[in-house]
């Protein structure tokens, strides 16, 4: 369980793909702080540490994580965000974020607006996913709230704080992000098409 309040960017140092998994081996601030087994989120998506080595550490993504997850397209240096699980009886300052991501988007639009950024975001919405204006989204794995809610895009608003501590800052049109939808509406949205 995680809370979508990024922790720190880390850096992706190796890549190695075995069968239709993917090893990912990244360096981060923290790294002192981990252990085997541990759950991080990556981008948004809960990955295992499998090993620690150094000043990194691995952790793999399986086929069904690469086809709904931009982690496939990382590359050596590729910068995610990265949130260690909740600790039972912390606050819970973003919203209830499961680290299963279930589909990316891509950024259609980018904007400075005298001190803060706007990023518009289109997604196959024939999942039957969907936002609702000032309602809950994870995009990377950051909590945020939806602006401009449509039926396959949505909008949101990123505070100077948020666009530095983030990935956010390497946006740009056509960039591929994670989406993790706020699970209340999911429910509501399967039961909705029953």
């Amino acid at each position: 369980m995680f809370s979508g309040i990024i922790e720190g960017i880390g850096e992706v140092v190796a890549l190695q793909k075995e069968q239709s998994n993917l090893h990912l081996s990244v360096k981060c601030d923290f790294i002192h702080e981990l252990k085997v087994d541990q759950s991080i989120a990556h981008n948004g998506v809960c990955l295992t540490v499998v090993s620690i080595s150094g000043n990194s550490y691995t952790v793999t993504a399986i086929n069904e994580t690469l086809q709904k997850s931009n982690l496939g397209g990382l590359e050596v240096g590729s910068k995610v965000n990265l949130e260690r699980c909740m600790k039972l009886g912390d606050r819970l300052d973003g919203h209830i974020v499961q680290g299963h991501v279930d589909q990316t988007a891509t950024c259609t639009h980018v904007s400075e607006t005298n001190g803060s950024w706007m990023f518009t975001f289109d997604y196959d919405a024939s999942n039957g996913n969907i936002t609702v204006e000032k309602g809950s989204v994870t995009v990377n794995g950051v909590s945020l709230t939806v602006v401009n809610s449509l039926q396959h895009s949505f909008s949101v608003c990123i505070i100077p704080y948020t666009y530095h501590h983030t990935n956010f800052h390497t946006f740009k049109v056509g960039t591929k992000v994670n989406l993790e939808f706020d699970i209340l509406g999911k429910y509501i949205s399967k039961l909705m098409n029953r």
